[in-house]
């Protein structure tokens, strides 16, 4: 008889303490020796998660009101432009963001203002404002916390890309990019996925993974908002169901308070800009085998395009398809070159944070959140065709 099993059977086995947790990466030789059905009627829960740049992230602020009180019209934080069109003391600060005033080579941005506040640290809070009866102040400066401020919610509208293309330069001069440094004539690739312990790639068809889903985020308890901005289902799959390229986006939330700069990390790519690293892990149900079946996909089974960032076109041409299995092994072979790879996200790191989430469910204190709706499938949320950019 084929299993299957609720998100209610398997949310009591959490209470309980008696659910059988794995990871991504372990699930795939269980299946290999077992079969699909019998890790079906075995496992409850399969954790996925990745650590890599999201430059599609902020926090939203709550600073809490001065005496006389001040309706905000510009914010900054360490000299760092927030977004201050919300209400009299909102703002939202973007990560990618970048102070005017630092020396040329010391690129600080809303990222490094986030994981400043993560670690204790002050930050010097500046605003401006036109004066009206109810809110006379015009000008307020202060250092604050995160303990101080009334609050601070994580929301990046674009995370957690499901797949993502690889990256060369073909032309003869260096380029400095969102995808990390990329050298002239062909000389390496960069990447930014976590191939077969990434959250989307484990559940293609959005079965679990859709609005309220609760995650691991940044080191707390997160919820995913629904698709993210440049979602994108419509991708050529492969006959698995994987897509090539980046597909479905996830818009995230969380409470900052909560969360460790161990797993929020600012960083800056040379003569590009800033960027925020993100932790992100998603539990997943095993409600039956074709779940597992998903859950078993492996680095060789996922296939990303080699785009070629060294032709200055919207629509780079796609030079070929590398599986993840080859990326990972720190070279590819193109054309009868070998050329060497580099990951931009931390495969130690996502690893860290898929044993962390499983330790929360199997302790009984995370429970799985079925959505509230799915994520769109087959279909692009644009007119336009969608191309990836950080």
């Amino acid at each position: 008889m084929a299993i299957r099993k609720s998100y209610e059977e398997i949310n009591a086995k959490i209470r309980a303490g008696q659910a059988v947790v794995v990871t991504a990466e372990e699930i795939i030789p269980m299946v290999a020796e077992q079969g699909a059905e019998k890790v079906a009627q075995t496992v409850d829960v399969v954790t996925t998660a990745t650590f890599g740049p999201m430059c599609s992230s902020g926090v939203f602020l709550n600073f809490g009101h001065s005496d006389p009180p001040i309706r905000m019209k510009k914010v900054w934080l360490n000299g760092v432009s927030a977004y201050a069109g919300l209400a009299a003391v909102d703002a939202y600060l973007g990560a990618t963001e970048e102070a005017e005033d630092r020396e040329p080579g010391q690129t600080y941005g809303g990222a490094h203002v986030i994981q400043e506040l993560l670690e204790g640290r002050s930050v010097h809070l500046e605003a401006v404002g036109s004066g009206t009866d109810c809110y006379p102040l015009r000008e307020w400066e202060s250092d604050i916390t995160l303990a101080e401020i009334n609050e601070a919610i994580l929301f990046n509208p674009r995370n957690a890309y499901q797949n993502y293309a690889a990256a060369v330069n073909s032309s003869a001069e260096t380029l400095y990019t969102y995808m990390g440094v990329l050298l002239p004539n062909l000389a390496n690739v960069t990447y930014s996925t976590s191939g077969a312990l990434s959250p989307l790639l484990n559940d293609p068809e959005y079965r679990t993974i859709g609005l309220g889903t609760r995650i691991f985020l940044g080191g707390a308890v997160g919820y995913v908002a629904g698709h993210g901005t440049q979602h994108n289902s419509a991708r050529e799959r492969l006959p698995n169901g994987v897509p090539l390229g980046g597909a479905a986006t996830l818009s995230v939330t969380g409470n900052l308070k909560e969360m460790s700069p161990d797993y929020i990390q600012a960083a800056v790519y040379e003569k590009y800009g800033v960027s925020l690293f993100v932790g992100i892990g998603v539990p997943m149900p095993v409600l039956d085998a074709d779940m597992v079946r998903c859950l078993a996909v492996s680095d060789a089974d996922i296939y990303t395009g080699l785009v070629d960032y060294g032709v200055p076109r919207r629509a780079r041409p796609v030079l070929a398809k590398v599986s993840y299995a080859e990326l990972k092994s720190g070279h590819i072979n193109l054309n009868g070159r070998r050329i060497p790879t580099a990951p931009l996200s931390s495969m130690r790191k996502a690893r860290q944070i898929a044993a962390l989430l499983g330790e929360w469910v199997r302790s009984g204190q995370f429970l799985l959140q079925e959505p509230a709706e799915r994520l769109p499938l087959g279909k692009s949320l644009t007119s336009l065709n969608v191309k990836e950019g950080c």
